[in-house]
């Protein structure tokens, strides 16, 4: 399923943008590419399949050098049922991915990974994965796990309405911590 980035309307905090709502669900287009700089038809997003493998493995490799996912992890979080899988495609190549576990059982969705390719950052498209994943998600809550030194991504999070909850000491193979955040809807 291919669908268009729009900017969900709840994630926008400041009060002043409440005489433009009706603007933005006649011309959702203008008020994303005016405000946000997003440009929807610079990259679509649609379901990532097993088929993508090989592009989600340069992916991996460019956004975590020091994290990719081994192979076996690839291959599980493109094939597990359940598991919400969407990818951002420009210029005839994926150039983002994000992958959301809802936890039924504990009413808790986890973002597993998002990344971006540099050359494709600050275009909203990390943005946009990551409100189309909590869109598929049914949860109240939703974590993800960043690096603590990750600032670009943090501010990020926080600027969709995630809060930091707690810290994973040596978290990563490194010996790096990572950060837990959680957004409640």
């Amino acid at each position: 399923m291919e669908r268009a980035f729009r900017v969900s309307f709840l994630s926008i905090s400041s009060f002043w943008l409440v005489p433009f709502a009706s603007i933005w669900y006649i011309y959702p287009y203008y008020f994303t590419t005016i405000l946000f700089n997003i440009q929807p038809d610079m990259y679509t997003l649609s379901d990532a399949s097993i088929m993508d493998l090989n592009a989600l493995r340069k992916l991996e490799a460019v956004c975590f050098p020091k994290d990719a996912w081994p192979l076996l992890d690839l291959l599980a979080v493109l094939s597990f049922p359940g598991v919400v899988r969407i990818k951002a495609i420009a210029d005839g190549k994926m150039v983002g991915f994000i992958a959301g576990d809802p936890k039924l059982e504990e009413s808790i969705g986890w973002i597993a990974t998002v990344g971006v390719l540099p050359e494709y950052r600050g275009h909203g498209i990390g943005h946009a994965l990551i409100v189309e994943c909590e869109n598929r998600m049914p949860m109240r809550r939703i974590r993800l796990s960043v690096r603590v030194n990750n600032t670009s991504a943090i501010e990020l999070y926080e600027k969709i309405g995630y809060r930091r909850v707690s810290e994973w000491e040596k978290y990563y193979s490194d010996g790096g911590s990572a950060m837990v955040m959680e957004k409640i809807r």
